[in-house]
């Protein structure tokens, strides 16, 4: 796994081993970040169930002005930090190691809303679900807030609705999706 684009261009970033994290490949995150290119400069990048940190580091080496990584496992956090110093992206990061709820509750009222959000929970459990409704509730995201959710095909992006969110676009990969939501009526 290497770093795309921008100032930390082709440096490579460590994974933790095990099944514990699920990477998302070089091409995918081309492809997301093809996507987000104009909406990534600058921005606040909250990244949730972060892994190995390689969503948010990507968007930190393509000008994002800060970005908070939340993961639950100690190894793979630890994962994270190494991999910030190693693209020298430290000083722009915030690593947060605890469960998302936790983290999102102790931002809560004390972070600008986030303008991009991603989170790659594991699949089948409806964390995002959780994440999302949460986050319908929260000062931690806006109106403008671009809120994208890496799951599984037989994820049904409409079942967040009921959240209030409205879905902005799918992308459909051969074995995952990228759902992007918006709060309330489609922004885009």
């Amino acid at each position: 796994m290497r770093v795309i684009a921008g100032k930390a261009r082709r440096l490579l970033l460590k994974t933790i081993d095990g099944l514990d994290t699920r990477p998302t490949t070089d091409r995918i995150k081309e492809t997301l970040f093809n996507i987000l290119q104009n909406d990534v400069p600058g921005c606040r990048f909250l990244d949730l169930f972060a892994g190995s940190g390689g969503i948010g580091i990507e968007a930190l080496s393509r000008g994002a002005k800060e970005a908070v990584f939340v993961e639950n496992s100690q190894k793979a956090a630890e994962c994270i930090r190494e991999n910030l110093r190693t693209t020298r992206l430290a000083d722009q990061a915030t690593v947060m190691a605890c469960d998302v709820l936790t983290a999102l509750s102790r931002m809560e009222g004390k972070q600008k809303p986030f303008d991009i959000v991603f989170m790659d929970p594991p699949y089948g459990r409806e964390l995002e679900l959780q994440a999302l409704s949460y986050l319908s509730r929260s000062s931690l995201i806006g109106p403008d807030t671009m809120i994208i959710v890496e799951a599984s095909l037989e994820t049904d992006p409409a079942a967040a609705e009921g959240l209030g969110y409205t879905v902005e676009r799918v992308k459909p990969y051969k074995t995952n999706q990228h759902i992007f939501y918006t709060k309330g009526e489609s922004a885009r």
